[in-house]
């Protein structure tokens, strides 16, 4: 990637200006013009390196939301992955090396439809859901620094760990409207909230508004340029999971939040026997090794090599996009017809490649579950 573009995506990956021309604002600070600011995003997105350029809702402000896991035999995961991905909820779907190797995200309006698509994936893979929802989030979300290996910025503020506030927040018609429609990103046109605003039949002035609040609010993070890291040469994905104890979990949790490296730090519950970890920390990397030798550094220096870990990279990605909390034009809840392919077998647990385990020796290689 050439330095012009990553300084445009390193740069407005938040603070997304809230004016009537964003992108001029953008061309002015970046000496570019305007249309050389739209042609490149279009071109990014195009390729696949750019998501969207929208919000970045706050999980829990907005609905329900959990991660959760299946251990599906290697011979059915395409036929379950590609299941799982007909839910509207189910926004990232990859699979990654363990025995529960099928880890997706899911939100909706309200916990009562989570649970509802959750029990239906149990009832049609005919697999147990390991179903892991936040308790605790220790990272301000403001966006991926690809100028520093991979890092998360390096602003003062995002080396701030802070809990996410678990409320949800009641929307007015008006918020849910606006929202609803954002959720799959701004238009790239020279005036984006006007044509958001013109679909919704509002003024241009309150779109901005709504958005404005909803910043203050904070049920949308950061409102700027979505990058998809794979695509930008950030291959190495490891969801690095921990086994702390109850007492000392947030205080572990506030710490690796402040550690470059790490992406998003959260706590989640344990659901034993299967899974006995409790404190969850995303890290990317261009490659493995260096991901590793992170890990590595952080379980020396914080004092963390007693504590059980385990190393889950990505080996698949079957679904990346920006959640929907809201429905758009998709039913709600969506009716699926039954496939012919039927998705369930013979066998057990799979997952053939386990996750590595980190105890008192990193090169340990076994199965967590």
């Amino acid at each position: 990637m050439g330095d012009a573009d990553l300084e445009l995506l390193n740069r407005f990956q938040r603070d997304f200006p809230l004016t009537a021309y964003p992108f001029r604002v953008i061309a002015e600070r970046l000496g570019w013009s305007e249309n050389e600011v739209l042609a490149a995003l279009r071109r990014l997105k195009e390729e696949g390196k750019v998501s969207r350029v929208g919000a970045v809702f706050a999980t829990r402000r907005l609905g329900a939301s959990t991660l959760a896991a299946l251990a599906v035999p290697s011979a059915r995961l395409e036929a379950v992955a590609q299941r799982v991905n007909e839910y509207p909820e189910v926004n990232h779907n990859y699979q990654r090396a363990h025995d529960f190797n099928l880890w997706f995200v899911l939100t909706a309006a309200t916990a009562s439809r989570l649970q509802a698509v959750l029990a239906d994936i149990e009832v049609k893979s005919g697999l147990s859901v390991l179903d892991l929802p936040l308790l605790e989030e220790f990272h301000i979300d403001l966006g991926f620094d690809l100028r520093d290996g991979g890092r998360e910025t390096s602003a003062a503020a995002s080396r701030t760990a802070v809990a996410d506030g678990s409320a949800i927040i009641k929307l007015s018609e008006l918020d849910r409207t606006v929202l609803a429609a954002l959720q799959p990103g701004l238009p790239l046109v020279s005036r984006p909230y006007h044509a958001l605003a013109q679909s919704l039949g509002l003024s241009e002035q309150t779109v901005l508004e709504r958005l404005q609040q909803g910043l203050r609010q904070g049920f949308i993070k950061r409102l700027g340029i979505i990058v998809r890291h794979r695509e930008l040469g950030y291959r190495a994905n490891a969801m690095v999971v921990w086994d702390i104890p109850d007492g000392e979990v947030s205080a572990v949790g506030r710490m690796l939040a402040a550690e470059s490296g790490v992406n998003l730090c959260y706590r989640r519950p344990r659901r034993l026997p299967a899974w006995p970890y409790n404190l969850f920390c995303m890290m990317h990397g261009r490659q493995r090794e260096q991901v590793l030798e992170r890990i590595e550094q952080l379980r020396v220096e914080r004092n963390l090599a007693a504590y059980p870990c385990n190393v889950l990279f990505s080996t698949r990605c079957f679904r990346q996009r920006g959640a929907y909390y809201l429905p758009l034009t998709i039913p709600y809840p969506p009716t699926i017809d039954p496939s012919p392919l039927s998705i369930h077998g013979e066998g057990g647990r799979g997952g053939e490649v386990t996750g590595i385990e980190l105890t008192q020796r990193f090169s340990t290689v076994g199965s967590a579950a």
